[in-house]
């Protein structure tokens, strides 16, 4: 339960990151509390959007998906079963291959880094990590 309980919280902190990101893109926010300027080089580059899609409400999406699986693998009916977690593990790892591509971009490409998208990089990877455990545990506990 408490990886479960994990994932929900790291999804909420994730939302709450990529929101904060898409609200300063789409103008309902003045400034990004970021210091050092490179958050607003990464926001407005031409590498922000990805197939015409702002990568920040991406990010929305994605952990609004993490969020709601990972609640949902807390119900009663779910806790033993391995589907949901093994469901939030293939998702948060490829969250973790497209942070990647991401963070390459930033930093070979654009030559900024923002640092909520650093954070947010942390916690999809946090995420993952905190999902490959449970579905570990799970296993284990159906062997034995």
């Amino acid at each position: 339960m408490i990886y479960r309980m994990s994932a929900a919280m790291l999804s909420l902190i994730g939302l709450f990151i990529s929101g904060y990101l898409y609200l300063y893109k789409v103008g309902k926010i003045g400034n990004l509390a970021c210091g050092t300027g490179g958050c607003e080089t990464v926001q407005w580059s031409p590498w922000s959007r990805v197939a015409g899609i702002e990568v920040s409400l991406i990010g929305v999406l994605g952990y609004a998906g993490l969020l709601a699986l990972s609640l949902a693998a807390l119900q009663p009916g779910l806790t033993h079963r391995n589907w949901p977690v093994a469901l939030l593990s293939g998702l948060a790892g490829i969250g973790v291959l497209f942070t990647i591509y991401l963070t390459y971009l930033e930093l070979f490409v654009i030559h900024a880094i923002c640092r909520w998208c650093v954070a947010s990089g942390v916690v999809i990877l946090m995420l993952f990590i905190t999902a490959l455990i449970d579905l570990r545990r799970l296993r284990r506990n159906r062997v034995a």
